[in-house]
């Protein structure tokens, strides 16, 4: 709001000299100017206003010629010859059967099953497991075992044993405990006796 400001002042004065006394009234008027322009605050708000403005379009600037480099970049750049090899195979296990000059193993009073049948491949997976799972049931419900942390492992009824032991008589007590299972072929003692 642009107005005129006034100001007046009256006041009033005696005086007294020796002939008369009179009284004097005085009365001045003061006048301020009209304000023109803009507040600080305003000024202020303007300046930030102009500097973000400012930061704004050269930043845009800056990003499209950014952009005009990357285009020609990816135009320079020759084309990718991408070649894709086959995916690769897990490697291939082959297990040496056992040597023929082995009697066969008859445990239990049960013969050994007769050699050249296609049935006994697929009946030795299950047979397998449940030769395991044995194994694994006496090795962990025996006190003595389940102490020294023998682990076993069963392929095709032989069953091999692995872990460290203090004494040559604790490694055949395990022997002893696992090749009297119903299922077990033959016993790889791999148990080694410390100190």
């Amino acid at each position: 709001m642009a107005y005129e400001e006034k100001q007046s002042e009256h006041s009033r004065i005696v005086v007294d000299t020796p002939n008369a006394t009179r009284e004097e009234v005085h009365s001045q008027a003061v006048r301020y100017p009209e304000r023109s322009g803009v507040s600080g605050a305003a000024l202020a708000a303007i300046v930030v206003g102009v500097v973000a403005l400012a930061a704004i379009i050269i930043l845009f600037v800056m990003n499209q010629q950014q952009d005009t480099v990357n285009e020609n970049m990816t135009a320079q750049q020759p084309p990718q010859t991408i070649v894709q090899q086959p995916a690769q195979q897990p490697p291939v296990i082959v297990q040496q059967p056992a040597p023929a000059t082995q009697p066969p193993v008859i445990i239990n009073g049960q013969p050994a099953p007769a050699a050249g049948g296609g049935s006994t491949s697929t009946m030795s997976g299950t047979d397998d497991y449940s030769v395991q799972s044995a194994v694994d049931k006496r090795l962990s419900e025996d006190p003595k075992l389940s102490s020294l942390g023998i682990t076993a492992t069963v392929f095709n009824g032989k069953v091999t044993l692995m872990g460290v032991v203090h004494s040559e008589a604790e490694k055949n007590m395990v022997e002893r405990a696992v090749r009297n299972l119903k299922g077990v072929k033959t016993v790889d003692n791999q148990i080694s006796v410390s100190g």
